[in-house]
């Protein structure tokens, strides 16, 4: 792997080189960070206060005007859902297309809901998760040596 390939195929025609990954101005990673790999981008929240303000955000702002273009379609909706609809009969084909499509919106929403949900709890638990993990590792490094006691 990593070693560029160029020659022919079977069918004669010229194969090109193959790229283990993609250069940085292509969606392919970024900079290379100290230990290799791409640096993160500054938009990344890693301070505990960082993301209590993320987590902030998501439960002032983004939460609920989600739920507000959520129930935009509501009344709209259920209009035309109803003006289309069996007034002597059968009805529009529209009116239940309508109704399916007015369905599959709101349980998008849900999803849409449910993933904020759980990205505010991840903010919120991810500073107690390191922060724990840090203490703990700290106490079992940091035990009585024999060295300690001479």
């Amino acid at each position: 792997m990593g070693a560029a390939r160029t020659g022919t195929d079977t069918a004669g025609s010229h194969a090109g080189t193959r790229l283990n990954q993609l250069p940085a101005d292509q969606g392919g990673g970024g900079t290379a960070g100290p230990a290799g790999p791409p640096a993160l981008g500054k938009d990344l929240a890693s301070s505990p206060a960082e993301k209590k303000r993320a987590a902030k955000a998501i439960e002032e702002n983004i939460e609920p005007d989600t739920q507000k273009a959520g129930r935009w379609a509501d009344d709209d909706s259920a209009g035309a859902v109803k003006a289309f609809g069996p007034k002597d009969g059968d009805g529009w084909v529209t009116s239940k297309a309508l109704k399916k499509a007015h369905e599959t919106w709101g349980d998008q929403v849900k999803n849409l809901m449910d993933r904020l949900a759980a990205e505010k709890s991840a903010l919120r638990s991810t500073s107690t998760l390191l922060q724990s993990t840090d203490v703990g590792v700290g106490s079992g490094v940091r035990q009585v040596s024999v060295l300690d006691r001479l």
